[in-house]
């Protein structure tokens, strides 16, 4: 058996940990093509198939998920030791993946992101935000950004931006023509532009108000499935809209939308960018860290 280079094992442990070629290989940086003619040699040469491959799908063997068992924390190990080397020489560099929602890399990119690749110019960071609540660990993400109330437990986080509110808005026009509701009920009267979650599900909008908590499945002949779209679909009269507070700022401040509800939408604790507590944290990490709180430090003083 011809012995795998290191390149090869890490061709397939990304492969087998992302399920997918086209993920892997945006991952590694290389063409899928390449990747794949790469895990065909390895299976050549080690005599073995480690990967079932469908039209659709990637998963590992039996022979390729022992594999994986034993090679995981060996290149973790190898990755912590020459991220120590990085350390000694205070030059934190190699690649930083972020899995992150939209509204929250768009803070990112305005208020975190100019200053941390100024200052690290060794650092690629590759910010994916697909809008899926992933497993961060298993989709070799080295952190991800969710809202501080659907974070794992067993996960460290780091809260920014502040506090965020889920308002529902409608443009003054549709208001003049189908009154105001009073409470999230009244919805069921209204019409309104319901969002498609990233994984497929239609979102219930969630209302809150003296320890009544709603969550509501709101009528409407159409569905979106991005805050931007439903702004500018709220903001042209089509319906009531339901989404962030961050998203609708422009169109409330030039009077194209107006909020409805607004003792039912208190609130809540924002956005907090977390990673595994039972692993190294790597410099790259480390220091994008550094320079959020940072920000937030500022942030808090004006």
């Amino acid at each position: 058996m011809t012995r795998p280079t290191l390149s090869e094992l890490e061709a397939f442990r990304a492969v087998a940990s992302h399920r997918s070629f086209r993920k892997a290989a945006d991952a590694l940086g290389v063409s899928r093509s390449s990747l794949s003619h790469t895990l065909i040699n390895l299976e050549k040469n080690m005599g073995v198939r480690l990967l079932n491959r469908t039209t659709r799908s990637v998963a590992t063997t039996d022979a390729g998920r022992r594999l994986l068992e034993r090679l995981d924390p060996v290149l973790r190990d190898l990755e912590e030791a020459i991220d120590g080397i990085a350390d000694e020489r205070g030059e934190p560099a190699g690649i930083l993946r972020i899995n992150t929602n939209r509204g929250a890399g768009q803070w990112l990119l305005g208020n975190v992101v100019p200053t941390f690749l100024t200052r690290y110019p060794a650092v690629e960071l590759d910010l994916v935000s697909e809008g899926r609540l992933v497993d961060i660990v298993e989709q070799g993400f080295d952190a991800g950004v969710r809202l501080a109330e659907s974070v794992p437990q067993d996960m460290i986080a780091v809260p920014f931006g502040g506090s965020i509110r889920f308002i529902a808005v409608a443009s003054p026009g549709y208001v003049r023509a189908h009154g105001q509701p009073s409470v999230p009920d009244d919805l069921a009267k209204h019409i309104c532009i319901r969002q498609r979650l990233p994984g497929g599900r239609r979102y219930r909008w969630e209302f809150s108000r003296n320890g009544e908590d709603l969550s509501i499945d709101v009528p409407g002949h159409l569905t979106l499935d991005d805050n931007a779209l439903m702004v500018k679909s709220a903001a042209g009269g089509l319906g009531i809209a339901y989404m962030p507070d961050l998203f609708a700022h422009e169109e409330l401040e030039r009077g194209a939308l107006m909020t409805l509800l607004d003792d039912w939408c208190p609130a809540i604790p924002g956005n907090v960018l977390y990673y595994p507590g039972f692993r190294h944290v790597p410099s790259p990490l480390r220091a994008f860290i550094d320079v959020l709180k940072e920000v937030e430090r500022q942030r808090s003083r004006t």
